[in-house]
């Protein structure tokens, strides 16, 4: 079934074509772009334990110097690791799980800049990410 497009409305297209009005874009409203914004993530994985910590203390920095509020980082179980099976490695601090809030832990630069540290959700063995709230830039 087709419906016939009135006179009037092919009228108020031609007028809206021709005119100089804007609409205004409802997905990119400023509450919206604020809170993309103030919510980062960042996935490690595949990372080495260098290049994680270095990678990380850089995304700390950068976030909270954007007023990031806070960020979710992606590191994986570690349940895949190889690690594990090296004794001369520890079953711990190699796996990225564990190392990279170890590593945050442990810079008392970046725990100025930090709020809170999840570390229940790095403890969880069913969890492969931890999120980090960030004080606000003075």
């Amino acid at each position: 079934m087709k419906k016939k497009i009135s006179d009037q409305d092919k009228k108020d297209w031609k007028t809206f074509i021709d005119g100089n009005v804007k609409l205004v874009n409802k997905d990119l409203n400023n509450q919206n772009i604020k809170k993309i914004l103030k919510n980062k993530s960042i996935d490690l994985h595949g990372y080495t334990l260098e290049n994680a910590n270095i990678t990380i203390d850089d995304f700390i920095n950068k976030c909270f110097l954007e007023g990031v509020e806070s960020i979710k980082v992606i590191t994986g179980k570690g349940s895949r690791s190889k690690n594990k099976e090296d004794p001369y490695l520890s079953t711990d601090l190699s796996i990225l799980k564990y190392s990279v809030p170890n590593y945050i832990e442990n810079n008392s630069e970046l725990m100025k800049k930090i709020k809170k540290l999840d570390l229940d959700s790095v403890n969880d063995i069913s969890q492969g990410s931890f999120d980090i709230l960030l004080n606000k830039k003075l």
